[in-house]
């Protein structure tokens, strides 16, 4: 028996998320299909990130055990002549069997984008967030600043029972202007739910001049989610990576 670990991009546009639900396609349950009728088994996967319905990722990462003797660096190449296009495996290698993708320190990389100009683009519609009001990036910037470090993030997510420490740690907080496409792009230690496309409904607002940058401090602050922003639309946001210690990589940038 032996643990593989696979690098997984996709296009969320056609699928509930990531986790198994009944009634719904999703990138875990296409996963599970297809590597059981690959390895000749019943093959199970555990993602490291459980990402939203038509959110996108380049570099999720699960992992799951088999006793098929296919080398583990093999899986992914046998695999992405099975999967659908809109699902890739980039990388595919063993890990140690106690290796777990969501029960260790790892980094991950978020990115929303927004298409800021007049009139929608039909040709990235499909991972980016149109929006027709212009907005000041450099306002944007300055109120991201007040983001980056550690934070008890409650005001930033949507409340889940089961979660009660909500304090993250973000290590960088950029928003980039490239054309007309405006990119959000953030690193940290974990994120609540919902809590990047909270960051970035609340960044529209400030780049639109409803909420003014020094007001996130005080959002922060009060704890309270219906001081910040809407949550932004789903396909806008992609996992970029997600980093792990050691020589363990789950990461495309």
């Amino acid at each position: 028996m032996k643990r593989v670990k696979l690098i997984v991009a996709y296009d969320g546009t056609n699928y509930h998320g990531w986790q198994t639900q009944p009634n719904a396609v999703t990138i875990e349950e296409v996963l599970n299909h297809h590597l059981s009728e690959l390895l000749k088994e019943e093959i199970k996967v555990i993602g490291a990130s459980r990402t939203d319905a038509g959110v996108h990722a380049l570099g999720n990462v699960a992992v799951f055990d088999t006793s098929a003797r296919m080398p583990a660096d093999k899986i992914s190449y046998a695999l992405n002549t099975r999967m659908p296009e809109d699902i890739r495996i980039q990388d595919s290698c063993e890990v140690p069997s106690d290796f777990h993708p969501r029960f260790q320190k790892t980094t991950k990389t978020y990115e929303y984008r927004i298409l800021n100009r007049r009139f929608p683009d039909p040709t990235r519609r499909l991972n980016s967030f149109f929006y027709y009001y212009p907005l000041d990036v450099v306002k944007m910037q300055e109120a991201s600043l007040y983001l980056v470090g550690e934070h008890d993030f409650k005001s930033f997510c949507t409340e889940k029972p089961e979660v009660t420490n909500t304090v993250r740690t973000i290590y960088s907080l950029n928003v980039i202007k490239e054309g007309d496409m405006i990119i959000i792009r953030v690193t940290g230690n974990g994120f609540l739910y919902n809590m990047v496309r909270i960051i970035a409904g609340t960044l529209i607002r400030v780049g639109g001049g409803f909420i003014e940058p020094q007001q996130i401090k005080k959002i922060l602050e009060a704890k309270d989610r219906t001081l910040a922003g809407e949550t932004a639309r789903p396909e806008g946001l992609t996992l970029i990576g997600i980093r792990y210690g050691g020589n363990i990589q789950g990461e495309r940038m």
